[in-house]
């Protein structure tokens, strides 16, 4: 009789020491919306490979393709938290980007902080944000598109004052979306 393992995330801090508590309480809301253990680990790769020096900022794409390249290849989701400044090739910047149905997904709270916007700091406002895409970008993982729903955590957001209109929980249809798709991959 072969054994079944729950569902296991992995929660990778790329250069975000510094806020260990914040990470510490992503992890458990993390946790709580997707039903899964999250555990913090660290990275194996070397970051600065996704550094692209014309531009200033870290390729996101880049940052996926290593989180993949996870060498225990243990857990079936795993989510890249990142303080510095991501990029795809087509956009100036994003505040994070996931693998439509895939495992990976990466996040930073560089931009979504009050201070990079000349506002005075707000770590509270900070851990919201991020929470918000984190779950977005991890909701892309288990298949799920934009939502049209403006306070659904699905929503698309280009700009930070977007996400302040969101809350960090599913609409119902992103959730029965999201429910069936995690059956169909406890079925699989």
């Amino acid at each position: 009789m072969e054994e079944s393992t729950a569902p296991l995330l992995d929660l990778i801090p790329i250069y975000f020491a510094q806020e260990r508590e914040m990470l510490g309480r992503l992890a458990e809301r993390i946790e709580h919306k997707f039903h899964m253990p999250v555990r913090v680990r660290r990275r194996w790769f070397d970051p600065e490979t996704a550094y692209d020096r014309s531009r200033g900022q870290y390729n996101s794409r880049v940052m996926l393709k290593m989180l993949l390249a996870d060498p225990t290849d243990e857990a079936d989701k795993v989510i890249g938290v990142a303080s510095v400044d991501l990029f795809t090739p087509v956009l100036t910047h994003v505040f994070g980007e996931g693998q439509l149905d895939g495992r990976v997904a990466v996040v930073s709270s560089h931009r979504l902080r009050p201070e990079a916007y000349g506002l005075p700091e707000d770590e509270a406002l900070v851990f919201a944000r991020l929470e918000i895409e984190s779950v977005h970008e991890l909701g892309h993982t288990f298949g799920l598109l934009h939502c049209f729903e403006p306070t659904c955590v699905m929503h698309a957001s280009t700009y930070v004052e977007e996400i302040d209109l969101k809350r960090p929980e599913f609409c119902t249809e992103c959730l029965r979306l999201l429910a069936s798709r995690a059956r169909a991959g406890q079925t699989a």
